[in-house]
């Protein structure tokens, strides 16, 4: 039966539920004006960060509204724990996947059609099957909610084709209303999900991107496995991470270094048998500590709100896939970073990829505007976070004072005559008919006599020795910040460089060319950074410290008997408002915000029993 017109909802009652369900007093940004928006049955379309509460716009109405929430997602290997969560707060919840045995299936269908789901989740390919279209056609639909809707711009990182069918959902039920989310779209990905899921006629709600908790920091490639050590030894010790290499490769080394150095990690990647796949992401999402290396195939719908880090150890391929990326980190508001390291070889391999891969020239030709705005922030000189937000429309916010060009401004130096001698190296290499990667370049400039750059001839070029002022490390920033800004090409599988048609400003003294500074190598630190609990307990008193403490193993103890991931029982900003407040009661208990009614009958004797204990 499709959806009937679902009568009025009393005033007030998306409030009661948050409150009743999730233990929050009120809804915050756009929420509640989007829940409002599709409990009255209209369609909307939003856009809003990484941690911002998308869910509880589509899960408070289809609590509200009569029927069952649909949600369309492309995360199957989540959906048992969104199910579990959601069991957790007392919505009944559900979920049709590939994964389920058939009785599972059919019990999941029988309750939907008996009108006993809140909410049941389906991958888009499910969705598209005649007989869960039928499924559909006979049960009572709430709304539909189409989760990562990115996915379905051709252009984005994470495009899937069966998201271009879902226009499906307004044809065959035109009275159920539909929101579109996402937390990662410049204006133009917004328009082009509008027409693709025809919500042009939709309010549109765009949350402000900023996520003011992470820390920003982007730093030149030296030796990136010590770098990331560093790192997370001076910073974040104990805390659980997420570290994301390009290569399957790259990912089983990084992790089995980092487990050498006695930091618990593990591998994620496309080619691992799908079992260890599933037990790895579960672990990381149960286990407090973990660092999980991985490909960009990880980590999209990752619930786990105390990731307290995303490191980068290759440039990413664009701003959106950078900003979704690092999203993951400080889900929970508390203080988290950012951190990616790249280098003149990564600038080389992008090029590289974009000119000798699949699609056509405007393909090809997009994918280069990406890559250049991912670019232009690592070699930005001012604000990260304000280019960041300008990228996704946000302009004219001013500087952050929390990223790493605002806390240490980098310095800049004229870098003409070395673009000119490098650039004037190519030509000379162009005339006799010869292209070469920086490595040649560089031993060029630099004078250097070795095996290859003598039995080429190329002693004899004008620009031979010319370049002794900088070191090999200052030439590669040079060729690496040309290729940046478009001065310079890469050609080829083996790197080479070439000349662009902005070249020959630089060359006829008509452009300067300011660079940054190479920062000066640091010698790798090594030693605590305070840890995980120590940072989430920071602004708590010694007492509160304490019992944020005792909570946390009891919550650990709990989650693991219960087979469910440790914030699924309670985040850490509930417990860092229990150590805070030390409720006696229930009824005190209660009160705390993220306490809700069907939390504080699972969990209020053993946090009242473990407040207790602490007081002695």
């Amino acid at each position: 039966m499709p959806a009937a017109n679902t009568p009025p909802a009393p005033p007030n009652a998306a409030r009661e539920v948050l409150q009743r369900v999730w233990g929050y007093d009120d809804f915050r940004g756009d929420q509640a004006a989007v829940v409002d928006e599709l409990i009255a049955g209209r369609d909307a379309l939003v856009l809003m960060p990484t941690g911002g509460g998308k869910s509880l716009c589509y899960q408070v109405p289809s609590l509200v509204r009569e029927g069952t929430g649909v949600v369309i997602s492309p995360l199957i290997a989540l959906m048992a724990d969104q199910v579990d969560a959601l069991s957790a707060l007392g919505v009944r919840a559900g979920f049709l996947n590939s994964t389920q045995l058939p009785n599972e299936r059919a019990a999941t269908e029988q309750a939907l059609l008996a009108g006993e789901l809140d909410l049941l989740y389906l991958a888009p390919e499910r969705l598209l099957v005649p007989e869960t279209q039928r499924l559909l056609d006979n049960a009572r639909i709430a709304l539909f909610a189409i989760d990562e809707a990115h996915c379905v711009s051709q252009w984005g990182h994470d495009f899937r084709p069966d998201y271009l069918r879902l226009s499906m959902l307004h044809e065959r039920w035109p009275g159920v209303p539909r929101v579109a989310l996402t937390a990662t779209a410049t204006d133009a990905t917004r328009r082009e999900i509008a027409t693709r899921l025809e919500l042009e006629n939709a309010r549109h709600f765009v949350a402000d991107f900023d996520r003011p908790n992470i820390t920003y920091r982007i730093v030149a490639k030296d030796s990136p496995q010590q770098q990331l050590l560093a790192f997370l030894q001076a910073e974040h010790a104990g805390d659980s991470g997420i570290v994301y290499c390009l290569s399957r490769a790259s990912v089983e080394k990084t992790a089995a270094f980092l487990e050498s150095k006695g930091i618990p990690a593990l591998p994620y990647h496309a080619g691992l048998d799908r079992q260890v796949r599933a037990a790895n992401q579960s672990r990381f999402l149960r286990e407090d500590g973990l660092v999980m290396v991985a490909t960009i195939a990880f980590g999209m719908g990752i619930d786990k709100p105390d990731v307290r880090f995303v490191a980068h150890l290759d440039l990413p391929k664009s701003v959106e896939g950078y900003y979704q990326e690092t999203g993951r980190a400080g889900r929970d508001g508390q203080p988290s970073t950012a951190w990616l390291t790249y280098g003149l070889a990564d600038v080389v391999q992008q090029r590289k990829m974009i000119a000798t891969g699949d699609g056509d020239a405007a393909h090809q030709r997009n994918l280069g505007r990406h890559l250049d705005a991912m670019l232009a922030l690592c070699e930005t000189v001012t604000c990260r976070r304000e280019q960041l937000l300008a990228y996704f429309g946000q302009p004219g916010t001013g500087p952050c004072g929390n990223c790493d060009t605002c806390l240490e401004p980098p310095k800049t130096w004229d870098g003409t005559i070395p673009a000119q001698k490098l650039l004037s190296t190519v030509v000379r290499l162009d005339r006799r008919g010869q292209r070469y990667g920086s490595g040649h370049l560089i031993d060029i400039l630099l004078g250097r006599e070795t095996e290859r750059v003598v039995k080429l001839g190329h002693t004899d070029l004008t620009t031979f020795g010319i370049g002794t002022e900088l070191d090999e490390r200052g030439w590669r920033g040079v060729v690496r910040q040309l290729l940046s800004a478009g001065l310079l090409d890469v050609e080829g599988d083996y790197g080479m460089l070439g000349l662009t048609e902005a070249s020959g400003t630089v060359l006829r003294g008509e452009r300067q060319v300011a660079m940054r500074t190479e920062p000066e190598r640091r010698k790798t630190r090594s030693g605590s950074g305070g840890g995980k609990s120590a940072k989430a307990a920071a602004d708590l008193t010694g007492p509160e410290a304490e019992l944020f403490e005792q909570l946390r193993a009891w919550r650990a103890a709990t989650a693991k008997e219960q087979g469910v991931p440790a914030y699924v029982v309670f985040h850490d900003a509930t417990l860092r408002a229990i150590a805070t407040a030390a409720p006696r009661t229930i009824d005190e208990l209660g009160r705390l915000s993220g306490v809700g009614a069907a939390k504080l009958d699972r969990y209020g004797p053993g946090v009242l029993e473990t407040v207790a204990a602490a007081r002695g």
